[in-house]
């Protein structure tokens, strides 16, 4: 089987960029996908549009998701992958600025695995990241593909 690959959901250029930096200064070598709004990360997973023949057994170690996207918002990207039951089982890390209790709530209730506010500064970010790679790639076990 093929490494999986890590998610990284991300509209804003700046943050995928801050993101990106962070993952290769903490020594991840995990391959990084990104997409730049929710219908993007919803073709990727489900192998449609752009992504139309990728192999959708090889699902990500772990999805870093905005909840502020275009086309289609965070929330609804997690409603639709919790629905699937070829996606209901892959880790998603709500990764956003927003500290809105409401988001929070609703992350969780639709299946978010972590919930994690960006910080503002560039150490606390580079920290944060850092944690987020030891603890989804290192130490946590994925369940098990249920296609495999």
């Amino acid at each position: 089987m093929d490494t999986q690959p890590i998610l990284l959901v991300e509209d804003n250029p700046d943050d995928e960029a801050l993101t990106l930096r962070a993952l290769k200064k903490n020594n991840i070598k995990t391959e990084v996908i990104v997409a730049h709004d929710g219908a993007e990360a919803l073709d990727y997973l489900f192998g449609t549009g752009l992504y139309a023949g990728r192999d959708t057994s090889v699902m990500p170690q772990v999805i870093l998701l905005d909840l502020k996207l275009p086309k289609i918002e965070g929330l609804e990207v997690l409603r639709r992958m919790r629905a699937d039951p070829r996606t209901k089982l892959v880790p998603v890390v709500v990764l956003t600025s927003s500290d809105e209790e409401a988001d929070r709530i609703s992350g969780y209730d639709l299946g978010a695995n972590s919930y994690i506010r960006k910080p503002v500064e560039f150490e606390a970010f580079m920290e944060r990241v850092r944690q987020l790679g030891l603890y989804w790639l290192v130490l946590n076990q994925t369940a098990p593909n249920p296609r495999a």
